[in-house]
């Protein structure tokens, strides 16, 4: 249950609204390449505009940048592409506090809208520091706190703790849609209940992995982290990327499935053949290795013997997404479920073919995604489909295949640490529902 003020439980009319976004998005010399974050946050947007009387700014950061001579890394084209988003003007600030920004803030008439500049451009924003959030309301002009950012409420900073303490503070539309996705899949999911995890670390995802196999019906692996479990095998992977602080949080994980597997009906899938390359450009020869000799599908039976040299992996070569035989397996567990939860692409999803078509190494992602949007399934009926991660929201939204899943989240680490079961700072600050 979702128990926080929403903006739509506190009076806005005639009110300065502070609205905190994330409008962290890629942009390449002025243009951005992905707005999803940004069209995310237009239902907020206009509800508050909609409301009598308000003006409103907005804050957010972009990227990483080292001072605020990285231009990279500003905001102005985002208001850019907001205005014409929104079909009106956006102000811009070039700075998030001081004099300037209050000036063009104190000028804002019912309707408009300002965006002031990057706020990771001050180090104090990192640090949650209560001067620098204290500077930000007396620049913005700010009467209530609207927190829609759903992927920094995981960071307590001067935007999403300090500035909390300072005004009423409640939750945007956004923030609601996302948290209540998330308590579906994770605390009320139709059964079935099927999790695909990929990505590059184990590390990254050890505790939502853990809470997966605790919960979930069937867990299926793909990525880089699949290496990590054929080298807790005895299988080398040459010169694949491996986590290697979490070998040995590879073979936890295969103890804590063979007690499950004992416990109740719960099925485990690892990739039983995978591609494999001398580079990831998709210009050198790729090749489908057959690791089925070392299925982890039987947990119970591990470790097993060397492979057969016909089913290796040389020394030069990395796999780079998952095989047609376990696409198949993955494609038929989706078929099976009614809930399916997606973090992390099952390939390396950012390689170009040499011709410029179709992602070489992201055949398995692609197979999983058709299963999953595909005609009904099994139950005659579509799963409820979430699609968590930076990476794998990106990949969905740069095939154009948001509009086809339940759920697409717009948040990477918050998305994964909500899903472990912890509490996120940037939400637990915000005003508590009444009764």
């Amino acid at each position: 249950m979702f128990n926080k003020k929403t903006v739509r439980e506190v009076e806005l009319t005639g009110k300065r609204v502070l609205l905190r976004a994330d409008f962290n998005v890629p942009v390449k010399k002025g243009i951005i390449s992905d707005d999803y974050r940004v069209k995310q946050s237009l239902p907020t947007i206009d509800y508050i505009l909609r409301q009598k009387g308000t003006s409103l700014v907005i804050i957010s950061h972009l990227g990483r940048p080292i001072n605020s001579d990285d231009k990279s890394s500003s905001l102005a084209p985002v208001a850019k592409h907001l205005s014409s988003l929104l079909g009106k003007p956006v102000k811009f600030a070039e700075d998030c506090i001081g004099e300037d920004a209050k000036k063009t803030a104190d000028e804002l008439r019912a309707g408009d809208i300002l965006l002031l500049e990057n706020l990771r451009y001050h180090k104090e924003e990192e640090k949650n520091d209560e001067q620098f959030a204290k500077n930000i309301v007396e620049a913005s002009g700010g009467e209530i706190f609207v927190q829609d950012g759903f992927g920094v409420v995981h960071r307590a900073h001067a935007s999403t703790d300090a500035i909390t303490k300072l005004l009423p503070a409640v939750a945007g539309l956004l923030l609601e849609k996302e948290i209540k996705a998330v308590i579906k899949v994770m605390k009320d999911p139709a059964r079935p209940l099927l999790a695909v995890v990929g990505g590059a670390k184990i590390s990254d995802k050890i505790e939502v992995l853990n809470r997966f196999i605790e919960i979930a019906d069937c867990v299926a692996i793909g990525g880089a982290m699949t290496n990590n479990f054929l080298v807790a095998q005895g299988i080398s992977v040459g010169k694949s990327l491996i986590d290697k602080e979490s070998i040995n949080t590879a073979h936890e994980i295969l103890e804590k499935i063979k007690v499950q597997e004992q416990q109740r009906s719960f099925s485990f899938l690892v990739p039983v053949d995978v591609v494999v390359s001398t580079d990831k450009d998709g210009r050198a020869t790729t090749r489908v290795v057959d690791i089925a000799s070392h299925s982890l599908a039987d947990i119970q039976s591990y470790p097993k013997s060397p492979p057969a040299e016909a089913y290796s992996i040389a020394a030069d070569e990395m796999v780079l997404d998952i095989g047609p035989i376990s696409s198949a397996y993955i494609s038929g567990a989706v078929k099976l479920a009614k809930t399916v939860i997606w973090n992390g692409t099952l390939g390396v999803t950012e390689t170009k073919g040499i011709s410029g078509a179709h992602d070489p190494f992201a055949h398995g992602s692609r197979m999983v995604i058709d299963a999953m949007i595909g005609p009904t399934n099994w139950h005659h009926s579509k799963p409820f489909t979430f699609v968590g991660g930076g990476d794998t929201a990106a990949y969905v939204e740069g095939e154009g295949l948001v509009d086809d899943f339940n759920h697409v989240s717009t948040g990477g680490g918050a998305a994964l640490e909500l899903m472990s079961g912890k509490s996120l700072p940037g939400v637990e600050v915000l005003l508590n529902k009444e009764g």
